[in-house]
């Protein structure tokens, strides 16, 4: 379709973490923010309910509201536990395709399954897009290690954390300084915000390294550089294990560690974080018997620290490690791009 112009639906939440969708959409996404759905909000702007999102649009009460700022799409904006739509927002997307607006959802519940949703886009000629949806089963081959593009992972201490962030802020500093960098989305904002991607969290186990090699394969062809956005944690008691397909099935030739300077433990679950250099050390030893890959850098995300606290921090996790480290948000990507593209100029070849 021609470029979606997105009415968000987050009521009570846009202000909280649990609409960091929608954050990203608006942040990074080629793709215009027309409105925004938050009744708590109402009669503000998205900058004045998040700050650091520098956008105008406006935050209403409700679809009724948003479709006078003629959107043609309306977002989801809110990933709930468990990924079901809670059953108060259905009236909200039932208006929405009633009004013709495609519906673009990141739940785990496919909306586009729901008898009631289906019958209704049918009727008014609209379509459901589950960003979630994966392609047909595939094994890691090995394919993927004969691409030509440098593939570079971020990898992170915990789950949201800042990984796809640093991935994107990354490829926009290659790509000013003039390298043919691409972003490969592995989690539902991110595929909202490339257009594409694979929900790696959706594949079977068996098949994610295989999914992810495909990612890799499909991105290839014009690109010199490629980042690939990574997802949970090494130590995460429920995500490792996603962890662990990316970090075989994208073949990196190098990572990017990311972490929160404010979290100590594995959030909602109280699993200690590992420290970085433990961090390095074990991202790099797990890639070591498969094919080899180092950490280039740290990606620290200093969000609500003071400059002065962030640079401590930066300067400290710089020492403990002995790599490059900043904040590409706080102080744009483009120096920690530097610093480590000497890492990113190689190939590395698999344990065969």
């Amino acid at each position: 379709m021609s470029a979606r112009r997105y009415a968000i639906l987050a009521p009570g939440l846009f202000a909280t973490r649990s609409a960091k969708t929608a954050h990203g959409v608006i942040a990074y996404s080629s793709d215009a923010t027309v409105a925004v759905i938050d009744p708590d909000h109402a009669g503000t702007r998205v900058r004045d309910a998040v700050p650091y999102l520098a956008s105008d649009a406006p935050i209403v009460a409700n679809v009724a509201a948003a479709l006078h700022f003629e959107p043609n799409a309306l977002l989801v904006g809110v990933a709930p536990p468990g990924g079901a739509l809670p059953k108060a927002w259905r009236a909200a997307i039932l208006e929405a395709i009633g009004a013709r607006l495609e519906i673009v959802s990141g739940l785990h519940q496919f909306l586009a399954e729901d008898p009631e949703f289906a019958a209704a886009a049918a009727a008014s000629g609209t379509r459901i897009w589950d960003v979630r949806t994966v392609p047909p089963p595939r094994l890691f081959t090995g394919a993927g290690y004969d691409v030509a593009p440098r593939v570079v992972l971020t990898v992170g201490s915990d789950c949201a954390v800042g990984k796809m962030t640093a991935s994107l802020e990354l490829t926009r500093a290659a790509g000013e300084r003039g390298v043919r960098a691409r972003f490969a989305a592995t989690g539902q904002t991110g595929i909202m915000i490339a257009g594409s991607g694979t929900a790696i969290d959706r594949v079977i186990s068996d098949f994610a390294s295989g999914a992810a090699e495909e990612l890799v394969l499909a991105n290839a062809s014009d690109a010199d550089l490629l980042f690939v956005e990574g997802q949970g944690g090494i130590n995460h008691p429920a995500f490792a294990p996603v962890t662990l397909a990316l970090l075989y099935g994208s073949v990196p030739d190098a990572l990017v560690l990311v972490h929160l300077a404010t979290r100590t433990h594995v959030e909602d679950y109280g699993t200690p974080l590992l420290s970085l250099p433990k961090l390095v050390a074990t991202y790099e030893a797990l890639c070591a018997t498969v094919k080899p890959a180092r950490v280039a850098g740290i990606a620290l995300n200093t969000y609500g620290l003071t400059p002065a606290e962030a640079q401590f921090e930066i300067a400290r996790a710089a020492e403990d490690t002995g790599l490059p480290c900043d904040d590409v948000v706080r102080n744009g990507p483009h120096d920690l791009y530097d610093a480590m593209a000497p890492a990113f100029a190689h190939k590395t070849r698999p344990v065969i």
